[in-house]
C-alpha cells in the first residue's frame, strides 16, 4: 500500500508513496462512465503466477498470461526475477494490479523486465480455483504461490495500478492501459528512524532531506534508462502524500505510459444487478482535445430478442443521428433513451438474436455518428472491435427469460 525506500546512513531513512485515498478507490479514467466502485485492495505481498483462460481471453490467439497482484514488498524482485527466468522463451503478455509498495523493488522489477521486449497491461485476475474464496484470502494465496499453472478470468474494471506500480509498468516495452483501469500517483514521504540518538530538529529535517534526494536520483536515473518522461516526476511532485491523482487518458498518453489515442475493453459477461454484455472505450474525436468514453452495454429481453444501448458525452451538434453498421450488417439506428446523467446522453437499439450473432461474427462494427451543422452534414465513424462479443454472448444467454409465446385460437376453442 506504500512505496518505502532504505538508506542506510546515519539513521534508517523509509520513503512511504500511498494513502488512505489509493488504499480504498479504485477512480475509472475521467469522465467516469459509471458511478466509481468500491474495491478491496489487495494488500498481501505480491505474488506472480500463471494463468490460462478461455481462448482469446487475453487478445486474439492468446489464452496464457502471467499474473501479478499484490503489494510490492521488500523481496519482490528476487523473487520475480526467479519466477521469471524460466519463463523468458514463452513470450506471455503480463497482466497487473498493484497498490503500490517498495520504490527500490519496483524499479529493479521494472528494469529486468525491461531486459527483453515484454507486453504489460493492468487486470485483476480471478483464479477460478479459489471458488467461493475471496481472492486475498490464505486459501486462494497459496494456490497462486503453488508454482502450478491456474485457471482464471481477466478483469480490467476497476483494476489499479498505484504508487510504485506506473514505476515498474514503465519497465516494459509495451504498456497497455484499458480505459475502465487506473493508474494513481502521489507524491513521497520521508520517514526517519534514528538509532541510539535523539534526534534534534535540525537533524532530522537533514535526514528528511537526504532520504528524498536519495529518491529523487533513484527515479531520474531510472527515467533516463527506461527513457521515461520526466514530466510525470514533476506531476508527482505536486501531488501530496496524503492525496493520489489518477492520470487522465490525456496524461497517460502524454508520458508515453500508452500511446494509443482509441482503446477499448473487449466485450464481456457483467454479472450484476442486471446480467449484460459490456464494453467501454476511450478516443479522441478529431478537433476536440480531451478524450471522450463510450460505454456499450447489451442486454437481454429474451433469449431471442436484446436491447444494445450506447452511453457517450453529450454531443456538441444538433440533429444527431447514431447507427452502427458493418460490411456484412444492415446498419442499426439507435434512438435516445431518456435517462439524466450529467454530460451524459444515452441511445439504444432493439436488436434480434440473429442480428447479434452475425454482429459477433465480424472482427469488427462500425460506430456511426451524424449530425446537421451550419456547414452542412457531418460524420464520425468510430471502427471498434467484437472481440469477446461472441463469448460474453454464450454465458448471457443462459440468464435471459424465454421468449414470450402467444396462444392462437385459445379463446375461440375454449368459447365453442
Amino acid at each position: 500500500m506504500f512505496m518505502a525506500l532504505r538508506s542506510a546512513l546515519a539513521a534508517l531513512f523509509v520513503m512511504l508513496c500511498g494513502s488512505a485515498a489509493a488504499q480504498t478507490v479504485a477512480r475509472p479514467v475521467h469522465p467516469a462512465p459509471a458511478r466509481p466502485v468500491q474495491v478491496q485492495v489487495q494488500v498481501h505481498p505480491v505474488v506472480f503466477y500463471v494463468a490460462r483462460g478461455a481462448p482469446d481471453s487475453c487478445g486474439r490467439g492468446c489464452d496464457t498470461w502471467i499474473a501479478i497482484e499484490g503489494q510490492i514488498d521488500g523481496a519482490a524482485a528476487a523473487r520475480f526475477r526467479k519466477f521469471l527466468q524460466p519463463l523468458r522463451n514463452r513470450n506471455l503478455p503480463i497482466y497487473v494490479t498493484s497498490p503500490g509498495g517498495n520504490l527500490e523493488q519496483a524499479l529493479a522489477m521494472g528494469t529486468f523486465l525491461h531486459e527483453k521486449p515484454a507486453v504489460v497491461r493492468v487486470a485483476r485476475t480471478v483464479v477460478r480455483e479459489c471458488g467461493f474464496e475471496a481472492q486475498d484470502r490464505d486459501v486462494c494465496l497459496k494456490l497462486k504461490r503453488s508454482g502450478r499453472e491456474l485457471t482464471g478470468d481477466l478483469w480490467t474494471r476497476n483494476a489499479i495500478c498505484n504508487s510504485a506500480c506506473p514505476y515498474f509498468l514503465l519497465g516494459a516495452t509495451t504498456r497497455e492501459i484499458a480505459p475502465d483501469t487506473s493508474l494513481g500517483v502521489h507524491s513521497a514521504k520521508v520517514i526517519t528512524q534514528f538509532l541510539g540518538v535523539v534526534p534534534t530538529p535540525e537533524m532530522r529535517a537533514a535526514a528528511t532531506e537526504r532520504g528524498r534526494a536519495r529518491s529523487d536520483g533513484l527515479l531520474a536515473s531510472y527515467f533516463a534508462r527506461m527513457g521515461g518522461d520526466t514530466g510525470l516526476l514533476k506531476l508527482v511532485s505536486t501531488v501530496k502524500f496524503e492525496e493520489v491523482h489518477v492520470l487522465t487518458r490525456e496524461e497517460i498518453i502524454r508520458f508515453g505510459l500508452d500511446r494509443r489515442e482509441q482503446v477499448e475493453t473487449p466485450w464481456q459477461f457483467e454479472n450484476g444487478a442486471r446480467s449484460i454484455a459490456g464494453k467501454i472505450a476511450t478516443q479522441k474525436v478529431e478537433g476536440d482535445t480531451a478524450y471522450r468514453l463510450l460505454q456499450w452495454r447489451l442486454i437481454c429481453l429474451s433469449t431471442e430478442q436484446f436491447e444494445l444501448d450506447v452511453q457517450r458525452p453529450i454531443a456538441k451538434s444538433a440533429f444527431p443521428t447514431v447507427a452502427i453498421g458493418s460490411a456484412a450488417v444492415t446498419p442499426l439506428y439507435f434512438t435516445p433513451i431518456p435517462i439524466k446523467t450529467p454530460g451524459s446522453e444515452f441511445w439504444g437499439a432493439r436488436i434480434t438474436r440473429a442480428a447479434v450473432d452475425k454482429l459477433a461474427g465480424q472482427p469488427q462494427f462500425e460506430f456511426i455518428e451524424a449530425s446537421q451543422t451550419g456547414d452542412g452534414r457531418h460524420a464520425v465513424n468510430t471502427v471498434l472491435s467484437t472481440e469477446g462479443l461472441s463469448r460474453a454472448v454464450d454465458t448471457l444467454l443462459p440468464t435471459c427469460p424465454p421468449p414470450k409465446t402467444v396462444s392462437v385460437g385459445t379463446r375461440d376453442t375454449a368459447e365453442k
